[in-house]
């Protein structure tokens, strides 16, 4: 079957121009196990969606049940809590499992002309306990028909949290997400890396061992790489790291900077490595929690960055704002969606421009 790549199709890296973001609205799930839980995730994914509506039109998928509540809380419907620019947010119906958008809808790639949309295989994280995916798994395919998008089926387990591109044919991979034998068992690095490049356009796969040691814990990815590292330009890498010596991820975020410092890209740059240190608290009601600011958002002239009420909030704003600085810069406070399992750019998916 013709591959995206054979096209000349590629995926686009994140600061590129978008035409929208698109998201997905909260339901009852297990991730959100009780309707407090439910409400307080609500109120955070509008807070998302509004922030993100400030720089490009936002599209929401919600099923049939949740269409109305989604249309009231982001503002649709009267809701007197809709902030600026909501009215760049549209909702569409299409039964979901949960709301992680940029783990269940599509990867997007395009030739400068035409956009294509790679479905992966989507297995609810390795077929988790408590995960259900049945409707889930058509969310790649359903997004890329409301985009407009040529749909390239894809036999890899994978998610879009799973990945990070330079634009440019490199990639970001963990051993233990595309590796995992709960989603792709038998598969070896090198079958693996045939199909994303296959599919994205890279060329050179960089290889992270593991993610955030909160990751492999209930609700949990098992090490998506959004959380540990990410280009923010050619050559140049945010990292996560942790300074304290006694926090379980100190080590390996240090072998990570170092395995990151000691790469080069497809284009045969030494990677540039900056430091985004982690917050300050590291625990939640006793429960580790896996707090990242590498868990940003790129939007049409913005960044929408993580807060956790925390110290460290500004100083990492504060590297944004010289990582980017014809972008604004916007804090939203993500601790509500890092209990569900992710962060903003867990629920968030670029569509580019064409």
């Amino acid at each position: 079957m013709p591959t995206p790549a054979a096209h000349g199709f590629r995926m686009p890296p994140e600061w590129a121009p978008h035409e929208r973001t698109w998201m997905a609205w909260p339901g009852p799930n297990p991730t959100f196990a009780t309707e407090e839980a439910l409400e307080r995730a609500r109120t955070a994914w509008a807070g998302v969606a509004r922030a993100v509506s400030r720089f490009e039109p936002v599209t929401v998928v919600a099923s049939p049940d949740q269409a109305a509540t989604a249309r009231l809380r982001l503002g649709l419907a009267g809701d007197p809590g809709a902030g600026p620019g909501a009215g760049a947010i549209d909702v569409v119906e299409q039964p979901l499992d949960d709301a992680w958008m940029r783990d269940v809808g599509p990867t997007f790639v395009t030739d400068g002309h035409r956009l294509g949309a790679v479905d992966w295989v989507f297995n609810g994280w390795g077929a988790q306990s408590w995960a259900r995916w049945t409707d889930d798994a058509k969310a790649g395919a359903f997004v890329a028909d409301r985009a407009g998008a040529r749909a390239y089926p894809s036999p890899l387990v994978n998610e879009g949290g799973g990945l990070h591109v330079d634009g440019e044919g490199t990639v970001l991979l963990t051993e233990t997400v595309q590796l995992d034998p709960g989603r792709n068992p038998g598969w070896t690095a090198e079958r693996v890396e045939a199909e994303v490049h296959a599919h994205l356009g890279t060329r050179k796969a960089i290889w992270l061992p593991r993610g955030l040691s909160a990751d492999y814990g209930p609700f949990g990815t098992r090490g998506h790489v959004d959380l540990v590292a990410a280009f923010v330009a050619p050559g140049v890498v945010v990292a996560h790291v942790q300074p304290d010596p006694s926090h379980p991820d100190h080590a390996p975020c240090q072998e990570t900077v170092r395995l990151l410092r000691g790469s080069t890209d497809a284009a045969g740059r030494p990677l540039h490595v900056v430091e985004l240190p982690a917050p300050t608290v590291t625990e939640v009601d006793g429960e580790p929690v896996d707090y990242s600011y590498v868990n940003h958002y790129l939007c049409n002239g913005g960044v929408v960055l993580c807060g956790f009420d925390d110290p460290m909030d500004e100083v990492n704003a504060a590297t944004f704002r010289r990582l980017f600085p014809d972008r604004a810069v916007t804090l939203v406070d993500a601790r509500t969606i890092f209990a569900a399992g992710g962060g903003i750019h867990c629920v968030t998916q670029q569509q580019p421009r064409v």
